[in-house]
């Protein structure tokens, strides 16, 4: 399948996102921690995640052409870090109100761009050759 010029823009904003993220969590989890409520290991493996698949959207959105299945892949990911963080609301009982606002903000902000790369998928499959 063509990526839409639409999608690979929207899959290198979200590999944006993910490795910023990471590059502020990396740097800067023992501070956050304390603010936010959430545990160090629980900041630092999240960072590492992030960069791993930070990379991978980025390579994904720098195609011409892929499978819709490594899009779809992208976009239940997103979906499924946001159903995470929605779920470990519930199991830290130290989170704070600006972990709270923290967790919910970039949940809501994964499920944006999970919504913009479904878009972008339906209009890359759309314009392919049947």
């Amino acid at each position: 399948m063509q990526l839409s010029s639409f999608l690979r823009t929207v899959l290198k904003l979200d590999a944006a996102s993910c490795l910023a993220m990471a590059a502020s969590l990396i740097g800067t989890a023992d501070l956050l921690s304390p603010l936010f409520g959430l545990p160090i290991a629980m900041l630092t493996e999240a960072a590492i995640l992030l960069v791993l698949v930070g990379l991978f959207i980025l390579w994904l959105g720098t195609r011409e052409r892929s499978s819709p299945t490594l899009v779809r892949v992208v976009v239940f990911g997103n979906v499924g870090w946001a159903a995470a963080s929605f779920v470990s609301l519930g199991l830290v009982p130290s989170i704070t109100g600006l972990g709270l606002a923290a967790v919910c903000g970039q949940a809501v902000a994964v499920l944006a761009l999970a919504a913009l790369e479904w878009r972008g998928l339906r209009e890359s499959l759309w314009a392919s050759p049947a």
